[in-house]
């Protein structure tokens, strides 16, 4: 069942997600060569603590991998797709991109949202994975309208995608969001027939989030039972919104 928002409901979600974005921002102000992974995970922990809010992944249990997420950010650098976990080992350096990836909950409702920051300098090739990846975010976004279908949000992920020669991952894909982090319904980045295309209605708040491949589609989860990374090594962007239709068009709830 999709639950739809009123709008005092996504006022308290813009709340959330707007902490999120101030999140999101401060990373990326401190993502340079030599940082580690960790450094931005106790900066996002002290943010969301300082807020009053809770963390939204730390501590939420998926069954696949067998065990709790043990941190507020996923940090996923270059080849990883999703689920890469903080750690003081991991050092950035210039040419790398690493995909941020955090949520909060506020007041009973969730934000969430992810970035791909490059470090330094990257290659030609590199910045135009992350510009598609980004565009065809927005292009989704702009689908969110009411009487628009599920499809007209995945297809326009799939098709900006793959028409600059880029893949789309799935076996991951965007949610609903509101009193829970994961809500109906699931939305992928790409139109799979098999799945149920309902009509978008007002108050009806979508995670999307196009998860996209330099190189194949296909991923696999390395031993730590959590991070996602290509199986043939490409890099990988993500970018994330949580975006609420109204009757005046799509409204961001992850950005001023």
């Amino acid at each position: 069942m999709i639950v739809r928002k009123s709008p005092a409901e996504l006022e308290k979600m813009r709340r959330a997600g707007l902490l999120v974005w101030k999140i999101l921002e401060a990373m990326k102000g401190l993502v340079r060569p030599g940082v580690t992974t960790l450094d931005l995970e106790v900066v996002a922990e002290r943010m969301i603590s300082d807020a009053g809010a809770k963390p939204a992944f730390k501590g939420y249990y998926v069954p696949a991998a067998g065990s709790k997420f043990p941190f507020v950010l996923c940090t996923s650098v270059n080849e990883e797709v999703v689920h890469g976990m903080p750690s003081q080992k991991r050092i950035l350096k210039a040419g790398d991109i690493v995909s941020i990836d955090t949520g909060v909950q506020l007041d009973g409702y969730f934000g969430d949202s992810a970035v791909t920051v490059p470090v330094g300098e990257v290659s030609e090739s590199v910045e135009k994975l992350l510009d598609v990846t980004r565009t065809s975010l927005e292009l989704a976004i702009e689908q969110m309208r009411v009487g628009n279908r599920l499809f007209d949000v995945c297809g326009a992920v799939e098709r900006h995608v793959t028409s600059n020669g880029f893949s789309i991952v799935r076996e991951y894909v965007g949610h609903g969001i509101g009193t829970s982090l994961h809500e109906e319904p699931q939305v992928p980045n790409y139109v799979d027939r098999r799945n149920e295309n309902p009509r978008l209605k007002e108050g009806m708040v979508l995670a999307i989030e196009p998860m996209v491949n330099a190189g194949r589609a296909e991923t696999k989860v390395l031993p730590d039972r959590w991070t996602a990374v290509t199986k043939d090594g490409s890099y990988a962007a993500h970018f994330e919104h949580a975006v609420a239709i109204t009757e005046n068009g799509p409204l961001v709830l992850t950005r001023p």
